[in-house]
Order: C-alpha cells, then sequence, then structure tokens
C-alpha cells in the first residue's frame, strides 16, 4: 500500500457513479453475513443493523447471502428471496435509503456450502462432491437444472429490484455454486459446462446475463469473482495447480467484461469449503468456531482446525496483490476488497487505479468508522482482526469487542478468543 498520491486520484469521500448509480461516496459495506434472519425473514435486527452502517457514512450497504431458492440457503435461518420476502426487504431498503445511502442486495447459491440437512433438501453442485456442512453429498446439476437456476436468479433479482434494491451482486466467489463451477477442482463435468475455462465460465456468464435481462439497466449490476481459491500455490505451474487461480479469474473477467452486462467486478479470494480463512486474513480462532457447532462438526473441526482454518497474517490491502493483477485485465470498474480500513489505504488504493472500496470487518466493530475518517483523516481502526466475529455467524453476527466495552486485549487469546 505504498503507491504514491498521483495529482488527479479521486477523493474516496467524493460523489462517484457506479453504472446508473449516483453515490455519495466510494466506499461499499461489502456482503458479510448478519445472521438476523432466523425464521428466513427480514427482522427489525437486520434493518437495524444495515441503518447504523448506513448512517455511518458508507455510499451503499450490501445485504448479504440473499439466497435465491431455498435449497441455496447455508442452512434454513438465512433469507431466501420469494414474495412473501418483499415487505421486510422493502422496509430494509427504505431504512437504508433514509439514511442517504443506496441499498445492494448479494444474490447467491451456496451449492456444497449449502446444510442439506438443515435445509431438508439436497445441497448441489456442478459434480458429485462432499458437502460437509449437511454431511452429504451434492446432486450435481444436468441442463435442466441448470435452466432452473437462471430462472431462480431472475425471480430473485426481480424481488430485490422491486423491493427497492438500487443494485445487485452476484456471488461467484469462494466455491459457492458458480464459483464451483469455475473451479477444475470441484467441476468434473465433461458437458458444456465443464472441461476448459470458457466452459467452466458458461454459467457464470450466463447468470450474469440473466439477471441484467430481467431487470434491465435501471440498477448496478456487479460480480463477485474468486481470484484465487486459496488451494495450491498463486504462483504454481498449471500441471501442479488444479484450483481456480487469478490467471484464470482475469480470464473469466475479461469473458464477463466482453458480455457488456456488468458495471463492475468485485474480486474476492479464499473457499468457504476448502480454505476460508484465505479471505479473513488475521488470527484464526479455531476453538471458537468448533464451539460453535455441536456433535460431528464439533469434533471435526477441533481435528482439523489447523489444516481446514489457517493463519494468514493481516496486512493493510492484503488482497492487492492478487487485485492488481485484475484491475490490468479489465477496464470495468474494480471494488477493491481486503484490508481497507484506514485514510492512507483508501488514497493509495484509488491511486493504484480501484474505483471503490469495500468494507466488512471493521465496520462490524465501528459501523461509523467511515464518517470518523472523513473528519480525522489520521483515525485507525479498532478492529484488530482477530476474526471471533467470524464464528458468531451462526447465530448473530457481531463483534465481540464491541458487544463488550470493558474487554482488554490484554485478556485475547490467538486460538480460543478472550479469556475469562
Amino acid at each position: 500500500m505504498n503507491t504514491p498520491i498521483r495529482s488527479g486520484t479521486p477523493d474516496p469521500f467524493a460523489p462517484a457513479r457506479l453504472g446508473p448509480l449516483h453515490l455519495r461516496n466510494r466506499l461499499i459495506k461489502s456482503a458479510t453475513f448478519e445472521g438476523r434472519t432466523p425464521d428466513a425473514l427480514v427482522t427489525d435486527d437486520l434493518i437495524d443493523f444495515h441503518r447504523e452502517v448506513a448512517a455511518g457514512g458508507v455510499a451503499m450497504s450490501t445485504v448479504a447471502y440473499s439466497a435465491i431458492s431455498p435449497e441455496g440457503r447455508t442452512d434454513r435461518r438465512q433469507m431466501w428471496l420469494r414474495p412473501e420476502a418483499a415487505g421486510g426487504l422493502t422496509r430494509l431498503t427504505d431504512a437504508i435509503h433514509d439514511e442517504g445511502a443506496r441499498a445492494a442486495a448479494q444474490l447467491g447459491h451456496a451449492g456444497p456450502v449449502a446444510n442439506s440437512a438443515s435445509n431438508r433438501a439436497k445441497a448441489l453442485g456442478p459434480s458429485r462432491i462432499p458437502a460437509p456442512m449437511g454431511m452429504s453429498m451434492t446432486h450435481a446439476l444436468d441442463v435442466d437444472d441448470i435452466a432452473g437456476l437462471r430462472a431462480a436468479f431472475r425471480r430473485a433479482a426481480r424481488i430485490a429490484v422491486d423491493s427497492g434494491f438500487d443494485a445487485l451482486e452476484i456471488h461467484c466467489g469462494h466455491n459457492y455454486l458458480i464459483s464451483c463451477f469455475l473451479s477444475p477442482l470441484l467441476n468434473r463435468r465433461r458437458d458444456a459446462y465443464g472441461g476448459s475455462l470458457i466452459n467452466r465460465a458458461r454459467l457464470a456468464r450466463e447468470v450474469c446475463e440473466s439477471v441484467r435481462a430481467e431487470v434491465g439497466d435501471s440498477v448496478a449490476v456487479w460480480a463477485k469473482l474468486n481470484m484465487f481459491d486459496g488451494v495450491g500455490a498463486v504462483g504454481a505451474p498449471p500441471g501442479r495447480y488444479r484450483g481456480f487461480n487469478v490467471d484464470e479469474a482475469c480470464a473469466v473477467a475479461q469473458l464477463l467484461e466482453s458480455d457488456g452486462v456488468l458495471d463492475a467486478i468485485e474480486p474476492t479470494a479464499g473457499s468457504s469449503l476448502l480454505n476460508p480463512m484465505y479471505l479473513f486474513h488475521g488470527t484464526a480462532p479455531r476453538r471458537a468456531f468448533a464451539d460453535a457447532f455441536t456433535g460431528p462438526m464439533r469434533w471435526g473441526l477441533k481435528a482439523a482446525g489447523p489444516v481446514f482454518l489457517k493463519h494468514y497474517a493481516y496486512r493493510p490491502g492484503y488482497l492487492l496483490p492478487l487485485a492488481r493483477r485484475l484491475r490490468e485485465a479489465v477496464d470495468l470498474p474494480i471494488i477493491l476488497l481486503g484490508g481497507i480500513t484506514d485514510r492512507a489505504g483508501m488514497d493509495s488504493a484509488l491511486a493504484d487505479g480501484f474505483d471503490f472500496l469495500a468494507m466488512g470487518r471493521a465496520l462490524l466493530r465501528e459501523p461509523d468508522l467511515p464518517q470518523r475518517i472523513r473528519a480525522d483523516p489520521s483515525t485507525a481502526s479498532a478492529c484488530i482482526h482477530c476474526n471471533l466475529c467470524m464464528p458468531t455467524i451462526y447465530t448473530r453476527t457481531t463483534c465481540p469487542l464491541r458487544e463488550d466495552a470493558s474487554t482488554s486485549t490484554d485478556r485475547y487469546d490467538i486460538d480460543r478468543g478472550f479469556r475469562e
């Protein structure tokens, strides 16, 4: 993050345009699962969460993991977009708009990350692969299933836009369903949706085209695209690397750009299925994760924690090395995610050619951080990247440090959390 600030570098707090939208600044609350929909519908708790973030100064707040279908949820408590949800969604977007911000919905299908036992429906995948949350195997989609999937994305997009959302994010990351199709490690198909990169990218392109065809040009549409699944080595030769990597991500981004249906791309990384901590650099709170589960999952995480929940040291702008590759590959606006928590990082990223900046964990700790940075550019984020917020997604997503103002970092344990 040492890029010198060039003359003409955009001010992160100046108005900007994303597709058809006029935004009050270049800061976007990224989609981080809120865990506040116990009946798979909008709650006052979810509305208050996004109202507070919008009041804190971002230009747009993204409602996370708005599943397109019931089997596409990570579990049955997750919201899915259907007519019954429209009333609550409208209240939610109204609350965000009342604070002067725009509202975005992340549309996605969890694929093999879905909990089939909780959802009481088969998890889906490009091939028959493990779906560990439900202790099951996925159902491999056939061509008719894929056509139904595209239709489900269209229906969900229509409900979201009719409920007041200004923007839609298509989730093509983290080895959720679309991301699984992109991965040569997880996609073992031999038809038009498997094998070559062109084939593996077909579903992502078709979904993005279907959503745009449904909603037209009145809303912004972007894709959240994995750059690296976190499996293998980023620079390993093709013959030794079987997961989705940054070279393929750049090629897919170029295909999506050539289709002319997206307003931006938000690069991300990591795999909720294989390597979740690659996105969340910082401490890997393994015991806290295990304690969030019961039964076999708890014991499995206790045993496999060091392998599945790896530690990646935090540094500001930690996704920049990969994201710069994507920035060079396409002309579409890029929404940079990953360790953007202060004014220096914002200015440096914009000087690097990125167009918008996404913030996640830091806003869990301090929803008003953007306002305070704007007022005082020397403001430092209070987030210590302990990742103790991550295990809370299974109950109600929160920052434990914020919930207990008396908590001292002197009592912090790198593996478990805060000592009694």
